[in-house]
């Protein structure tokens, strides 16, 4: 008797929780391919400015145009390969893959592109069990699909900076409607 209702109530559990998982596979489905066009918009915007105004700041304490850049793709690696991949994190006062010093235009889109590719390829890979798992997040507690959200919100916030130098460089950003 008691392993029939242990059996009933491992399947009741199972079925409750499958329509949880479904949600998260498709939310990760959705996310990704928010991120590939997230992708493909940054990499036309840093197309766009030319290499020697990479270094132009709206205003004095602003980041440049290439660190807003760089810190997008540091702040990608962190969120993926970090928080969610749990490899050591770098630290952004230290770290020189993220820095901006001796890199041409060209590498730093060669940077981007690769830390976006290798967002893709771990959260393609990541398990969707593990999106309620809670950690840390400067002081406050957060599940890692929050993290997701999270990355994107700060890729969007320092993409905005970059368009506005964008703007009072004289250059029209590319439609963001093209990349939604």
């Amino acid at each position: 008797m008691k392993s029939t209702l242990l059996i009933i109530w491992i399947a009741f559990v199972g079925l409750f929780n499958l329509p949880v998982q479904a949600q998260d596979d498709v939310y990760v489905k959705e996310y990704l391919q928010r991120l590939e066009n997230s992708k493909k918009y940054i990499l036309k915007i840093a197309e766009m400015l030319p290499e020697d105004k990479y270094n132009y700041r709206v205003t004095p304490e602003s980041m440049s145009f290439a660190e807003n850049l760089l810190h997008i793709g540091y702040a990608m690696d962190w969120h993926s390969q970090s928080l969610l991949g749990g490899r050591e994190a770098r630290i952004w006062k230290t770290d020189t893959v993220f820095k901006t010093a001796h890199k041409s235009k060209e590498d730093m889109i060669k940077l981007i592109n690769k830390t976006f590719d290798e967002t893709i390829k771990l959260i393609t890979n990541f398990d969707t069990n593990k999106l309620s798992e809670r950690l840390d997040y400067f002081g406050s507690n957060r599940t890692k699909r929050q993290i997701l959200m999270l990355l994107a919100d700060h890729v969007t916030h320092h993409r905005g900076q970059m368009l506005v130098t964008l703007k009072l460089n004289g250059i029209t950003p590319p439609r963001y409607v093209l990349y939604q």
